[in-house]
């Protein structure tokens, strides 16, 4: 019966320690904190275009992917630009990321949610353009935080047809 019972606690330890690394690995990707942001910028979205006339935009995952990378490099970096420290530009960026056609890009930084975001965005001449462009059907909205536990983001919207 004793070793019986020890062999169900080895197993159950071993368990836990997978369901820990599971976890730590979760927790660590700084790509993941901000993934799935579209989902929050959809409303904004909407309710812009609307009031424009304009047909509603769609998630995109190869969009938000685009922003996301985009996030990522600014948060890194902690530079707030369009261009990569590796000398990729918004055009050669989206070519890597496989989107055709018109693009667009929209970013930002601070500690800010998308209420007050989408609100900055509108009040900038370049930004509402991007936003009220009819040619785009598709976005990919993305953050990365500038450091852990910080509320400060590096934000980003992608656009395109």
């Amino acid at each position: 019966m004793a070793k019986r019972m020890m062999g169900m606690a080895t197993k159950a330890a071993a368990l836990g320690g997978l369901f820990f690394l599971a976890a730590c690995q979760t927790g660590s990707n700084v790509a993941g904190d901000g993934a799935g942001a579209s989902a929050s910028g959809i409303a904004y979205l909407q309710t812009i275009r609307s009031e424009h006339g304009l047909p509603p935009l769609r998630p995109d995952s190869t969009l938000e992917r685009a922003a996301l990378q985009q996030a990522a490099y600014m948060a890194r970096s902690g530079k707030m630009e369009h261009t990569t420290g590796w000398g990729k530009d918004f055009a050669a960026r989206m070519d890597d990321n496989g989107v055709a056609g018109a693009a667009a890009e929209n970013i930002a930084h601070g500690g800010m949610e998308p209420a007050k975001l989408f609100s900055m965005w509108m009040n900038s001449a370049g930004h509402r353009r991007n936003m009220l462009d009819p040619r785009f059907g598709k976005f990919g909205l993305a953050y990365v935080r500038e450091a852990k536990g910080s509320d400060r983001r590096y934000w980003a919207l992608v656009l395109g047809r």
